[in-house]
């Protein structure tokens, strides 16, 4: 379990972006229903409920191997076409009407376009980053994905000045879990793992490879929803609120 002792302050912090300083990614299934809503009627003759219920199942599938993983995060706007062309054709084996070839496409730019519009900076990111500067805190980016959207995120969201090193995977070729990245990151900052914080929501990027190395892990669990079961990962501190690490 977590410990739950107050610990002072270490001398540097590595942060995650996406939905640990920002709402990005959260929710899948509710950002498809609301698209799939949106564009019903180019989508006959196929029945928008088993829409939704093909692309996020052939959705979850495809994310679920690591390897592909890798893969399309860097390539997200053509991963989404293949996710709606993919759940197009298990609706097609089962015999149930599909969409159309065009309007698949359709659909996977306007989710796209709409979780980009739907990101949204969290509660307390700026004047936690603040005041943890101000405090002697050196703080590094370190996120996942593809060079132009990640950069874009940071400017969109005047992150860019708040930390010391920024580093960006499509930018350096290397991203987590890659112990490099994490190796890259201490060095930028001239200090040792023990010294050193890391906070995101990936309990495989931000708790289990991190701690592997001697780096004091942090969860934010953003949906207050808790360990899953059975949770190989063992957070050393969970929080639900990025105020809260100041409390600590």
């Amino acid at each position: 379990m977590p410990t739950t002792a107050r610990r002072p302050l270490p001398r540097a912090i590595l942060f995650d972006l996406d939905d640990t300083l920002i709402s990005a990614y959260q929710r899948p299934d509710a950002a498809w229903r609301a698209v799939i809503a949106e564009l019903a009627p180019t989508l006959a003759p196929a029945d928008p409920v088993q829409a939704l219920t093909a692309i996020v199942a052939f959705g979850q599938a495809f994310w679920s191997d690591p390897a592909q993983h890798r893969h399309w995060r860097q390539r997200l706007a053509e991963s989404r076409r293949r996710v709606v062309a993919g759940a197009a054709q298990a609706l097609a084996r089962e015999g149930k009407p599909v969409w159309s070839e065009q309007a698949g496409v359709q659909l996977a730019d306007r989710f796209t376009a709409y979780r980009d519009e739907q990101m949204t900076l969290l509660p307390g990111a700026h004047a936690t980053l603040d005041a943890l500067r101000e405090l002697g805190v050196r703080l590094a980016l370190v996120t996942n994905g593809a060079a132009e959207t990640q950069r874009a995120k940071i400017e969109r969201f005047e992150l860019a000045h708040r930390f010391a090193h920024v580093q960006i995977e499509g930018e350096y070729g290397f991203g987590k879990p890659d112990e490099r990245a994490y190796h890259h990151a201490l060095a930028a900052l001239g200090v040792p793992a023990q010294d050193t914080w890391m906070v995101g929501d990936n309990l495989e990027w931000e708790v289990i490879a991190p701690q592997r190395l001697g780096i004091y892990a942090i969860w934010h669990d953003l949906q207050r929803v808790g360990l899953p079961a059975n949770s190989p990962a063992r957070p050393d501190r969970i929080i639900e609120r990025l105020e809260q690490l100041l409390e600590l």
